[in-house]
C-alpha cells in the first residue's frame, strides 16, 4: 500500500508565536513536515527580556531560545534561518525567499510579528538613536549603557520604562518623554501610572509628560548630542532610545491579496481568508470568543494561546480562541501583572494601597462586570482576577476593595453577584 502524502507546514517568523506553534505540535505528535523561516539568524526566541534581564546582562542569549536548535532537528523540523520570506504565490502554494530559493507548502502560518515604529524627524538617523525590538538591538544598546552617560528614552510605555529600570541600575543617567498626559496610558490606569511616575522619579529617572519630541541635534561625527523639543528645548543626549510602539508585519500577506486591517485578519480558528494560509501572533487582528470586536494583542500570552490553536486547526480539531489576554512588566523591584483589557471600564477599585510593602491592584470594571485587573506585587490579586475576567463575573466592587475578605473565596466561593 502506497505511503500517505507528506504534508509540508512552513512557518514564516522566528519569535514566540512560531516557537510555540512548533512545540505544540512536536507535543501533538504532527505526522507532516515542518519548516520555519526565520529572518534573523536565531532559532524562535523569547522578546520580553531584551527589555530587562536580558539588557541588564543577568542572563545569556541562549537562555532566551525558547528551546535549543537541536530539539526542532531532533524532532525531523527543518529551521532555515537567516533568510526572509519575501513572496507568497497562493496559486502555486510556494514561498520566493531572499537566497532565491523557493518552498512549496501544503499549509501555511504567517507568524510575522511586528517591526518597530519609528520617528520621522531630523536628525533621526544620526548615530548613536536605537531602536530595541530584538537580540541584535539588545546587544548594541547595551554597550552603550555605560555609568554617566546620558539616555534619553522617547516614549513611557513598557519598553521605555523597563529599559529606564534597567539602564538606572547600571548608573546611567535616564531623561524619559512621553507626548501623552501620563506614563503607560494606553495600557493602564491612572492609578498605575501615578505609582510608576512615583517610583522612576525616586530611582532618579527624569520624567517629562506632555512632552512632544521634534527632532535630534547632531554632535561630533555624526553622533545625537540632544533631543529638540516642541516647545524649543533640548535634551542633552549620549544615547537615545525611541520606543513608540510597533506595527504588525503585514506587508507579506498584503502583497499575497489576504485582507489586512492594522493586522492579518483571522478568524477563532486562526485561519485568514485562504483555507491554506493561517495567521498568529502581534501581526493579527483576530476574532477571540472573549471579545465582542476583532482585536490585535501584543503580548506573549496571545501569542502562545493562538499557537495552541493554530496547531488544533492544523491538526483538525476544531478549538477556537476564547482567552482573556495577560500581560506583565518588571521594573527595578516591582512587577505589574495584567490581565484583561481595561480601556472600556467605568469603573475603578483599588485594593490595597500603592505606598504598601505587601502590594496592590486596581479592578475594573464595566456595568458591574469585571474586565481586567492590574496587579502590584499582588500575585493571588492577578491569578484570582484571571479566573474572575475569563468567566464575565458580575462582582460588588465592595467585595473588591474590602482587605478583609479573602480574594481566593471569589473563586472558590458561592457567586457574588451585587
Amino acid at each position: 500500500m502506497a505511503n500517505k502524502h507528506k504534508e509540508t507546514t512552513v512557518i514564516v517568523g522566528g519569535g514566540h508565536a512560531a516557537g510555540a506553534l512548533m512545540t505544540t505540535l512536536m507535543q501533538k505528535n504532527y505526522q507532516h513536515e515542518v519548516i520555519l523561516v526565520g529572518e534573523e539568524p536565531h532559532p524562535p526566541y523569547q522578546r520580553p527580556p531584551l527589555s530587562k534581564n536580558y539588557l541588564a546582562g543577568e542572563i545569556d542569549q541562549e537562555s532566551l531560545y525558547l528551546k535549543p536548535l537541536s530539539v526542532y532537528e531532533n524532532a525531523g523540523h527543518h529551521l532555515r534561518l537567516g533568510v526572509r520570506a519575501e513572496q507568497i504565490d497562493r496559486d502555486k502554494k510556494t514561498i520566493r525567499l531572499s537566497d532565491q530559493s523557493a518552498l512549496k507548502y501544503d499549509r501555511l502560518v504567517l507568524a510575522t510579528g511586528s517591526h518597530v515604529r519609528t520617528l520621522n524627524a531630523p536628525g533621526a538617523d544620526l548615530k548613536g538613536i536605537y531602536y530595541l525590538h530584538d537580540i541584535a538591538d539588545s546587544d548594541a544598546l547595551r554597550e552603550q549603557l555605560l555609568a554617566g552617560k546620558r539616555l534619553v528614552i522617547v516614549g513611557g510605555g513598557y519598553i521605555g520604562l523597563e529599559v529606564a529600570a534597567s539602564a538606572t541600575k547600571k548608573g546611567v543617567n535616564v531623561t524619559v518623554l512621553e507626548a501623552a498626559g501620563r506614563l503607560m496610558q494606553r495600557v493602564t490606569g491612572p492609578e498605575m501610572s501615578e505609582f510608576f511616575y512615583a517610583k522612576h522619579s525616586n530611582a532618579g529617572v527624569d520624567l517629562r509628560l506632555n512632552t512632544a519630541v521634534t527632532g535630534f541635534e547632531a554632535g561630533d561625527q555624526g553622533r545625537v548630542a540632544g533631543v529638540t523639543l516642541a516647545d524649543g528645548g533640548t535634551v542633552p543626549a549620549d544615547i537615545v532610545l525611541v520606543s513608540v510602539g510597533v506595527v504588525p508585519e503585514t506587508s507579506l500577506a498584503e502583497a499575497a491579496g489576504l485582507p489586512c486591517d492594522d493586522g492579518i485578519i483571522v478568524d477563532e480558528f486562526t485561519r485568514t481568508e485562504d483555507p491554506a494560509i493561517l495567521a498568529i501572533g502581534d501581526c493579527t487582528r483576530h476574532r477571540n470568543l472573549f471579545f465582542e470586536k476583532m482585536q490585535r494583542l501584543e503580548s506573549v500570552s496571545n501569542a502562545v494561546d493562538q499557537a495552541r490553536t493554530a496547531a488544533a486547526t492544523l491538526m483538525g480539531e476544531e478549538k477556537p480562541y476564547n482567552s482573556a489576554p495577560w500581560f506583565w512588566s518588571n521594573q527595578y523591584d516591582v512587577r505589574l501583572q495584567m490581565v484583561g483589557l481595561s480601556q472600556s471600564h467605568d469603573q475603578r477599585v483599588v485594593r490595597g494601597s500603592p505606598g504598601e510593602d505587601k502590594g496592590f491592584a486596581v479592578f475594573y470594571l464595566r456595568e458591574s462586570h469585571l474586565i481586567a485587573v492590574d496587579a502590584i506585587n499582588l500575585p493571588i490579586a492577578f491569578m484570582v482576577g484571571k479566573t474572575l475576567v475569563q468567566q464575565r463575573r458580575k462582582i460588588n466592587p465592595e467585595i473588591l476593595r474590602d482587605p478583609d475578605i479573602d480574594l481566593k473565596s471569589l473563586v472558590i466561593g458561592p457567586q457574588t453577584s451585587s
